[in-house]
């Protein structure tokens, strides 16, 4: 631990007392120096040579498990910012809770485990076998451009400018409360106003689409937090309940109030959430055993693990999911449907603002096992079933699309007709259609179509047949500002290519090394794939284990909703796997596209540059971790963007955990002390720094 300053700014230099201190301070650092010079050096662990991947001169340089670093050189050092030992009050005593302070800290443990391995091995590749998504995105633009007059609409141009690191003169030190029209649920890439008043054209959404401000343009301001806002309510209550003033809206409450979405409490302090929805009359769960039997094959949580749910509402259904250990990516436009995403994410529950318009989601192809829509207004049968292409991009082959709506259960004239024009684009999709069932309790139906497994279909097919199949060259992972293309991909066939087999079950699918990793070509580490990725796993398993979950002051029981900026193989999130919490992996467009192995170890994530804005509500998440991003950002554009998008994106009382170079580090400490962050613990291992951060309740003073 780093020695307390023996002087304070203010004290009297001079007087008999302080003499008496500072020579028994001197007096004390003879006799600790006498102590260090006859005391035998610890023994490190004796090394086996470690996991794969790892040589036994990184093991030796770890420090042993129950020991504390040395302070009094600057090779290593650590800082532990102590808090009140008083816990986190439950959430229905915080109802009177004063705004602008942070809640009381959990006592912090006094030392730090120093397996957090900051000098490690696992320093990235410059040569890696791994495309990324900025360059598969670049390279499938310009084949939609060489294939058209012009270049399309969607594609907006590159704003992005070159800055620096070091934040100048104090520019990011003095921060104004944001005081326009909505400031509170801003979201600077959905609600440019600007953009969107520039549009030809709504008839595809593309006002519900992405359209970020230029850097210049960006506010540089903080938002405001709602009238009362308090500390989230904790999981697992969170699902069935949360704090009307921190999601202050009630059009859902009035405009869904026959179809049971959510309830304002009697005390008008919180919003209830039944669990119920358009299609869960007798709730969710029954819902969800509903599907089951009518395709057993679905096995929740063993063979089906990562959905995609369009059109979530507020994502009852992936919260009840929880229950059988699967995960959903649940996706829903900002639109007339007030504050839905807001209140998944209020609750607990995965979710993000987006929508099936022009552009292709932020995903990697075939990597859900399931797509499930539940009268979510999509109109899968127009222009040519563009939509539902799109879905089979993502969908795993042999996944399964669960479509829940009146077209498939109503017998009016429109309904039927709407029936009739989707079934034939699934069949023009080679897919199956392999059970059409109605609840006998709530009358709703479910028509479930499964991916076909292999391209025998697809052979078959006449030269003319709509929508084509994909030119080789076009590539289906390229996901990041892609229009659509009306084309069907043709299955992976090459032998031990991803999407040839299924993953393991859940849940030994999060520990097993996906069957088509490479044994030869590069991975992010520099070492052949398969063994790159069992020693990530290991890596991150130890820091969470030893380190992250019992010595740097994360209060974990607050931790629910959980964002790794730049998630890798994603071994952070399956280190956290038995926590319960779950954990949003972001592949940075321009780092190595790992996304499709995170899905295959049954977890989510997309496709994000943080350059951009992030598409997610204010005050959404409980923990960010950011593993080296800083130092990938610095040349490319401002960090005090980005840190600000974090102060966003955290809510009061969340956390912030940097790994990252120590000379980005001090950078970044100074700017989350300018926005009265509680910096908890700044921790140096050679050139390598680990700083926890604790974002408080505090927003600038508003302005007239």
């Amino acid at each position: 631990m780093a020695a307390s300053k023996t002087s304070r700014p203010g004290e009297r230099l001079g007087s008999p007392s302080t003499y008496v201190i500072i020579g028994s301070v001197l007096i004390g650092f003879f006799l600790v120096a006498v102590w260090v010079s006859t005391t035998p050096a610890a023994i490190p662990e004796k090394s086996d040579g470690g996991p794969a991947g790892r040589s036994s001169s990184v093991n030796s340089n770890a420090w042993p498990e129950n020991t504390v670093p040395s302070t009094s050189g600057t090779e290593n050092s650590s800082t532990l910012k102590e808090g009140p030992s008083n816990p986190v009050p439950d959430a229905d005593q915080l109802t009177n809770e004063p705004l602008g302070k942070t809640q009381p800290m959990e006592e912090i443990p006094d030392n730090i485990s120093t397996l957090v391995e900051l000098t490690t091995e696992n320093n990235e590749s410059n040569k890696t076998s791994f495309e990324t998504q900025d360059m598969e995105s670049k390279e499938e633009k310009a084949e939609i451009q060489r294939d058209s007059s012009t270049a399309p609409e969607s594609i907006p141009e590159d704003t992005t400018k070159t800055s620096f690191l070091r934040v100048q003169d104090g520019a990011a030190k003095t921060w104004t409360l944001c005081n326009f029209a909505g400031a509170q649920d801003f979201i600077p890439c959905l609600d440019n106003e600007a953009a969107i008043k520039k549009l030809k054209s709504r008839k595809h959404y593309e006002h519900r689409e992405r359209h970020c401000p230029s850097e210049e343009d960006l506010p540089k301001c903080l938002l405001p937090l709602p009238a009362n806002y308090k500390v989230p309510i904790k999981w697992p209550s969170s699902r069935d309940q949360v704090w009307f003033s921190n999601v202050p809206h009630t059009q859902l409450v009035s405009y869904k109030a026959d179809q049971n979405w959510v309830k304002v409490s009697e005390n008008k302090q919180k919003l209830i959430f039944p669990g119920g929805g358009t299609q869960f009359k007798q709730g969710a769960t029954h819902y969800i055993d509903f599907l089951q039997e009518a395709v057993p094959e679905v096995a929740w949580g063993k063979h089906t693990r990562v959905i995609l749910d369009v059109g979530c509402g507020v994502a009852s259904f992936s919260g009840y999911l929880f229950d059988k250990n699967v995960l959903a990516m649940s996706i829903a436009p900002k639109d007339e449907h007030e504050a839905q995403v807001q209140m998944a994410l209020e609750r607990g529950i995965p979710a993000v603002s987006a929508v099936m318009g022009t552009q292709r989601l932020v995903f990697p192809s075939n990597v859900f096992d399931v797509v499930h829509c539940a009268r979510c207004r999509v109109p899968w049968h127009s222009d040519e079933g563009m939509l539902l292409v799109e879905l089979n991009r993502v969908l795993r082959p042999g996944g399964y699309f669960l479509w829940s709506a009146t077209p498939v259960y109503w017998k009016d004239e429109e309904n039927v007709q709407i029936w009739k024009d989707t079934k034939v684009i699934t069949e023009r999709l080679s897919w199956k259609l392999v059970a059409k069932k109605n609840d006998p309790t709530t009358k709703i139906g479910v028509a479930v179509f499964q991916k076909p497994t292999d391209n025998n279909l697809y052979d078959l097919r006449k030269p003319d047949a709509t929508p084509p199949l994909c030119e080789p060259d076009d590539k289906p992972d390229a996901a990041w500002y892609i229009p659509m293309k009306s084309c069907i991909h043709k299955i992976p066939s090459k032998e031990g290519a991803r999407g040839t087999s299924w993953p393991a079950e859940w849940p030994l699918r999060v520990e097993a090394t996906p069957s088509w990793l490479s044994t030869s070509e590069k991975g992010i580490y520099g070492k052949p794939v398969a063994e790159d990725y069992r020693a990530d796993a290991d890596h991150w398993k130890r820091i969470v284990e030893k380190s992250y979950l019992q010595g740097v002051g994360i209060q974990w029981s607050s931790v629910r909703n959980v964002m790794d900026m730049k998630a890798g193989y994603g071994g952070f999130a399956a280190a956290l796997v038995m926590q319960p919490l779950w954990v949003m992996n972001i592949i940075p467009v321009t780092e190595p596209d790992t996304l499709p192995i995170i899905y295959d170890r049954g977890l989510i994530g997309m496709y994000h540059d943080w350059c951009e804005p992030h598409s997610t509500y204010p005050r959404s998440y409980d923990l960010m971790h950011a593993d080296h991003l800083f130092s990938t950002l610095t040349t490319k554009c401002s960090i005090v963007n980005v840190v600000m998008e974090m102060d966003r994106i955290l809510r009061p009382d969340g956390w912030a955990v940097f790994r990252d170079g120590a000379d980005v580090l001090r950078e970044i400490e100074e700017l989350v002390k300018s926005l009265h962050w509680n910096v908890v613990l700044a921790y140096t291992q050679g050139d390598e720094e680990l700083l926890v951060a604790r974002k408080s309740f505090w927003r600038p003073e508003a302005t007239r």
